[in-house]
């Protein structure tokens, strides 16, 4: 009888599934910047028992619209050091002048034995950039832009390069004379209209009066 009960009796893997073991599935919410681990090297110091590695990253975080912020930092693996160095990019991130899906103007800087160069470029050229240089303006607002980069091949130099040829972009609205001439143009319309109808106001009379005196005198 013992036995017969047991086999009787449900077992417990009939019962019905209970989500005690899953977690909570929120929407993650979007992030305001993306980031972009531009390169990972394993550097190492020598002490008293030996050497010691850790890992050094490159990451450039941007908005993809006005935002890019370029951070270098270190840890005792990948992870770690990519974290460190992403808060290191937000807290140095810069504005960049964007005039219709380009750089308002040429910029060229050299840092450290890095010397970049970068171009405005017409719409529909997309970015003509390699490397470093590519990956900077891949998370910025920029869609049209030309590039150099020479000197140096070291990328953190090339990296701080490209963010300073960005930062000292200028907007358009803020060239030197560009307000003015605008100003000039249209004062010297309404200027030349305003002297033009009196003259002819004036020498119409002037001219039916000449020809009065032509014909009193025939």
């Amino acid at each position: 009888m013992p036995e017969t009960a047991k086999r009787s009796a449900p077992s417990d893997s009939r019962s019905p599934r209970d989500n005690r073991g899953r977690r909570d599935q929120a929407p993650a919410e979007p992030k305001q910047f993306e980031e972009l681990t531009i390169n990972i090297d394993r550097v190492s110091r020598v002490v008293k028992g030996g050497r010691r590695f850790r890992f050094k990253a490159l990451v450039v975080v941007g908005d993809k619209k006005t935002k890019v912020g370029v951070g270098v930092a270190k840890g005792a693996d990948v992870q770690a050091a990519i974290a460190k160095a992403t808060d290191v990019a937000k807290k140095h991130i810069i504005t960049v002048s964007i005039n219709k899906g380009t750089i308002p103007h040429d910029s060229e800087v050299r840092l450290s034995g890095a010397q970049v160069l970068i171009k405005p470029a017409a719409p529909g050229t997309g970015i003509i950039a390699g490397g470093v240089v590519r990956s900077i303006i891949g998370v910025t607002g920029i869609s049209d832009l030309l590039s150099k980069s020479l000197g140096s091949t070291n990328k953190v130099n090339i990296a701080y390069a490209t963010i300073e040829a960005l930062r000292s972009l200028v907007p358009k609205s803020e060239w030197l004379n560009a307000p003015v001439k605008k100003a000039i143009e249209i004062k010297s319309v309404e200027t030349t209209a305003d002297v033009a109808e009196p003259v002819k106001a004036v020498s119409a009379p002037k001219a039916v009066k000449s020809a009065k005196k032509a014909k009193g005198d025939k």
